[in-house]
């Protein structure tokens, strides 16, 4: 299979936003850095220049010194190239698991190992739809209208982020996932007519998986225990939980047992008020066929 460039132009910083390193990162700042290294000697062991390396792989001489130089996330399909351009045998191309993680915000990458290893996941929304149940197209229009305003770059890592938190959907055994979310946040027009058509339709995926509850609060309910904003509630399987409300301990992290069952007790609560799982989705149906 060639591995040459394309003839036209190669490709430079401009091409690829969201692939920066984030210097306050110490972690992925060291593996970014490891892996340049390595791109690094091994070209030069093969006596090939950095413009020869660029073009080979369709990357400009820049790029190329960049990324050896840990001031650029190397992409998926520059380590596979490399790896075949300097006959690296499988080494560089697994080195893309690491700099996967590296990619998303070091307190996203935070939350995603704590989904990861939690057995049972709980989530109430009610301004926005939960990061675990967005499509990337969701995603991206939330994070285009923040304020102060996303570069381009900053954009892309927020979107590829908040999608790898979805892995949590392929975990075996799967965790019990149970979301709450406000009518609201579903009637909130976030994108155009088909984006929001593959939002209804992804949410009624999600939905009828066995090890997934999803909730709607309808708009003409009374006050209930939710309204001071989201919350977030892990449990694993050692028995441990660590919960996060915005309207309780200043929206803080926390873990003690007699703070958690206040988080739990609203959680709880918010879950038997809000519709049941079947009328939810009928809702949704609704909403769907009206878009």
């Amino acid at each position: 299979m060639s591995v040459d460039g394309d003839a036209g132009k190669l490709k430079t910083e401009a091409d690829e936003p969201g692939w920066e390193v984030d210097p306050d990162d110490e972690w992925g700042v060291a593996v970014v850095e490891a892996v340049g290294r390595q791109l690094r000697l091994r070209r030069e062991a093969k006596e090939m220049r950095a413009a020869d390396f660029g073009r080979r792989l369709g990357y400009g001489e820049d790029m190329v010194y960049k990324i050896e130089g840990g001031k650029r996330i190397a992409r998926p399909e520059y380590m596979e190239k490399a790896d075949e351009v300097l006959d690296a045998g499988g080494l560089l191309k697994a080195m893309n698991e690491d700099l996967e993680k590296v990619r998303y915000p070091k307190k996203v990458r935070e939350i995603t190992q704590m989904e990861a290893k939690a057995v049972e996941i709980g989530a109430y929304g009610c301004s926005s739809l939960s990061g675990l149940l967005q499509t990337p197209e969701h995603a991206r229009a939330l994070f285009e209208v923040w304020q102060p305003s996303y570069s381009e770059g900053e954009v892309e890592r927020g979107v590829v982020a908040r999608m790898a938190r979805q892995s949590v959907f392929d975990r075996d055994p799967a965790p019990a996932l149970n979301f709450v979310q406000e009518e609201a946040t579903l009637r909130r027009r976030v994108g155009g007519t088909m984006e929001r058509r593959r939002q209804f339709e992804r949410l009624l995926e999600v939905g009828q998986l066995r090890n997934v509850t999803l909730q709607v609060m309808p708009m003409d309910s009374g006050p209930h225990p939710g309204m001071d904003g989201r919350i977030h509630l892990l449990k694993f399987a050692d028995g441990t939980a660590i919960g996060r409300s915005d309207g309780a301990f200043n929206g803080r992290p926390i873990s003690e047992p007699k703070q958690l069952r206040i988080i739990e007790l609203r959680f709880g609560t918010i879950r038997a008020l809000a519709l049941p799982p079947g009328d939810s989705l009928a809702l949704i149906e609704r909403l769907l066929g009206e878009t």
